[in-house]
């Protein structure tokens, strides 16, 4: 296994993988990313390579999400696959640690997206391994929408790399990310361009599309989904409350519905 990208050079060939993962959350970069590995992987006949993921999460994403991501990988033609963690949803998960996720501890990443395409990989790498290649670790390409706008810590990403971690003596991942250097209106442009549904969220005046309510989230995007998603928000004030723990350091749930009741 090298430790190098399989392509050379700062950008990927399809041609010279055997499966083309692309990660969704049905959100607006996500959906970008595949419409534009679409589009290269049609011209270079490698549409039959791709397969979506959808990181399942439960009641915390916005309703319809895991049936948009469906649809939109459907309308390329692409297989559909959906993972999720099998001990239980996140708020549970958020309950059984008595903490919630923060910047320092994204176990809502780690053990409920990231973890789970791994196990996908493992399965898709068997797969490859029935239909012939037994010489040679199989090679997975795993895209993400992730975007240098976003913050400081996704500029800092490397667009074209070796991912070490996912790879093993049987696999060999390198990670992509093929709108890395895109600015929104370059994304909402690509999408009104595609004609493919996007989230009614992004309506509503959300600006991501991850769990109705993330700890990562701008305080706006919080107080905004807390209007949209009252019940919620109250399950989320409620776990708070018995947890004995903030849902960020600087905002509380109960702080969050306040402000959008009171907007």
């Amino acid at each position: 296994m090298t430790s190098s990208t399989i392509t050379t050079g700062s950008a990927p060939n399809l041609r010279d993988y055997d499966v083309i993962l692309v990660n969704s959350s049905a959100g607006k970069d996500s959906q970008t990313a595949l419409d534009v590995v679409a589009k290269i992987a049609r011209r270079a006949g490698v549409e039959d390579r791709v397969v979506v993921v959808h990181a399942a999460l439960g009641v915390v994403e916005w309703e319809g999400t895991l049936e948009l991501a469906r649809e939109q990988a459907e309308h390329y033609g692409f297989r559909f696959e959906v993972v999720g963690r099998p001990q239980g949803d996140l708020l549970q998960h958020v309950e059984e640690r008595g903490m919630w996720p923060s910047s320092a501890a994204r176990y809502c990443t780690s053990d409920h997206k990231r973890g789970q395409v791994r196990k996908l990989m493992t399965q898709l790498t068997a797969e490859q391994r029935t239909a012939g290649i037994t010489d040679r670790p199989v090679r997975i390409l795993n895209v993400m929408g992730f975007r240098a706008e976003e913050s400081p810590a996704r500029a800092k990403r490397i667009a074209y790399e070796f991912d070490k971690n996912a790879s093993n003596g049987k696999r060999h991942v390198d990670q992509w990310l093929p709108i890395h250097g895109w600015t929104t209106p370059m994304v909402w442009s690509n999408i009104k361009a595609s004609g493919v549904r996007y989230h009614a969220a992004y309506d509503l005046g959300m600006t991501r599309l991850s769990c109705r309510f993330c700890v990562l989230a701008s305080k706006e995007d919080l107080i905004c989904s807390a209007r949209a998603n009252p019940e919620l928000a109250r399950t989320y004030a409620d776990l708070e409350l018995r947890i004995g723990h903030r849902f960020t350091h600087k905002l509380s749930m109960a702080e969050i519905i306040a402000e959008a009741e009171a907007a």
